[in-house]
């Protein structure tokens, strides 16, 4: 067991990260956004490593996200002109339209990304490589503008991945992507409940 934990250190770090970053996320703490910097710079590695490589390039994705949604959840339109609670962004619904755009958009990014991983990588999950990597794109956006409907996107790339990384026997990232799972389905609640107090 230990030699496993020696051997696997730096996944196991950039797991323990996301485990601390889903607490600040679901607390809407801009702190979110620092620990999400670290951890997605080791899972660049980490993906690299394993042929995932939809996954690895969506790590750069995040990693400038990540600096977008601190600045908009610190400084965001002057924090929603110093919302009512003068706390924070407040969290926001998507109306139908913006929904059914982004559902689109995460259709035409699978496609795009499942075509090139499949054409022109070696990568042994393409299918499912895309099709998490597509809608983690729209739910990281979601996220940093403090959009509700962002829980609902990575409860199914969180369940979809934990089939992926059993598969290819990232076992600390498949745990914590159980772990995330049940915490997005806490996250969305939690932030529905904050929204009904505004």
């Amino acid at each position: 067991m230990w030699d496993w934990i020696v051997q696997n250190w730096f996944e196991l770090t950039a797991a323990l990260l996301g485990v601390i970053g889903i607490f600040l996320q679901i607390h809407q703490k801009p702190l979110y956004w620092l620990v999400s910097l670290v951890m997605v710079s080791m899972y660049i590695w980490v993906y690299f490593d394993s042929g995932f490589y939809a996954d690895m390039s969506l790590q750069v994705y995040y990693f400038v996200i990540s600096i977008y949604g601190w600045l908009f959840w610190m400084f965001g339109k002057k924090k929603q002109a110093e919302s009512t609670s003068k706390k924070d962004i407040p969290v926001t619904r998507l109306k139908k339209k913006p929904l059914l755009l982004s559902m689109l958009i995460s259709l035409i990014l699978f496609v795009v990304i499942y075509l090139i991983l499949k054409h022109l990588t070696d990568s042994t999950v393409p299918l499912g490589d895309a099709f998490t990597t597509a809608l983690s794109f729209v739910a990281t956006w979601m996220l940093a503008r403090k959009i509700l409907e962002n829980w609902l996107f990575w409860i199914v790339v969180d369940l979809v991945s934990v089939g992926l990384y059993i598969y290819k026997g990232l076992y600390p990232t498949a745990a914590l992507f159980a772990f995330l799972t049940i915490m997005a389905v806490f996250g969305f609640f939690a932030w529905k409940k904050d929204m009904q107090r505004v």
